[in-house]
């Protein structure tokens, strides 16, 4: 795929691997970049993860071939619907946020008829943010779900597709609804879950952790700006994963309270035989 001018908005880790991706594999000639912290974007241009960040969006919006936006998923609809104003009719507008249902609706609402947009969610990320931590091969057999919705140009969502490949990722098509699902119980509910455990360590007792610690409570060290955002765009898929991890641990306290092995044992064994069917 080759792109005439990328415009990424929101050039953090996501959006600064992207634009490295790109760059790395020559899928844009030129890499524009949007945001409204502008050591961000200087740092990103001192970097060479992007070409320039125009003053003026505008003009920036008006030659995008694709435009993706790359900001916390509470502003992405908004940053979409600015833009909106000002690309051309032949530009695509996506996303890389990791809630789906709530962002395609508002956009959709406030999209212009000729104007096309397919919203894309790349698994992939660290607990780290900014252009700095950017990786050309965050990307590299990973998985994107993209989520187009009966309103979508499905010209646009091969496009969409064909732009995450070009930078070594696997796509999947999901419903925006089937998708915000699908991350609460892989995603979302595990961060609530690390964050609640480290939470709960008594700072005494901080001395002591060890690798086992450590390794669940990692994505607790997440930008909590970033997932506050995504927590409450996702509220009911979370509230009904948070229930079913509820009930597993209920199973836990009685096996353990009754001091029985046999439960304990068969719930222990449960769970290794899921986590090993994971793989490394």
């Amino acid at each position: 795929m080759q792109i005439d001018t990328l415009v990424i908005v929101g050039v953090g880790l996501i959006g600064g691997s992207i634009a490295a991706s790109a760059r790395q594999r020559s899928v844009a000639r030129q890499i524009l970049g949007l945001g409204r912290h502008h050591s961000t974007l200087e740092r990103a241009v001192q970097s060479g993860l992007i070409d320039a960040a125009p003053a003026d969006p505008a003009a920036a919006c008006r030659r995008a071939e694709l435009l993706i936006v790359c900001t916390p998923v509470q502003d992405i609809a908004e940053r979409i619907l600015e833009a909106a104003a000002w690309v051309s009719p032949n530009c695509i507008l996506t996303d890389a946020g990791s809630t789906k249902q709530l962002i395609v609706e508002k956009v959709e609402a406030g999209l212009a008829p000729h104007l096309r947009f397919v919203g894309g969610h790349p698994l992939a990320g660290s607990e780290k943010r900014g252009p700095e931590h950017a990786n050309p091969r965050l990307f590299e057999d990973r998985l994107v779900i993209v989520t187009p919705t009966p309103r979508s140009d499905p010209e646009a969502v091969r496009r969409v597709c064909e732009f995450w490949q070009s930078l070594g990722a696997r796509t999947r098509l999901m419903s925006p609804e089937d998708h915000d699902q699908a991350v609460a119980a892989t995603s979302h509910v595990p961060h609530v879950l690390a964050a609640a455990l480290a939470a709960a360590l008594p700072e005494d007792l901080h001395p002591l952790t060890a690798t086992g610690f450590r390794d669940t409570t990692r994505i607790a060290a997440g930008d909590p700006e970033i997932w506050t955002g995504i927590l409450l765009q996702n509220r009911q898929a979370v509230l009904d994963g948070l229930a079913a991890v509820e009930a597993v641990l209920r199973r836990f306290q009685s096996a353990i309270a009754d001091q029985d092995p046999a439960v304990l044992h068969e719930l222990l064994l449960q769970a290794k035989r899921l986590r090993d069917a994971l793989g490394s």
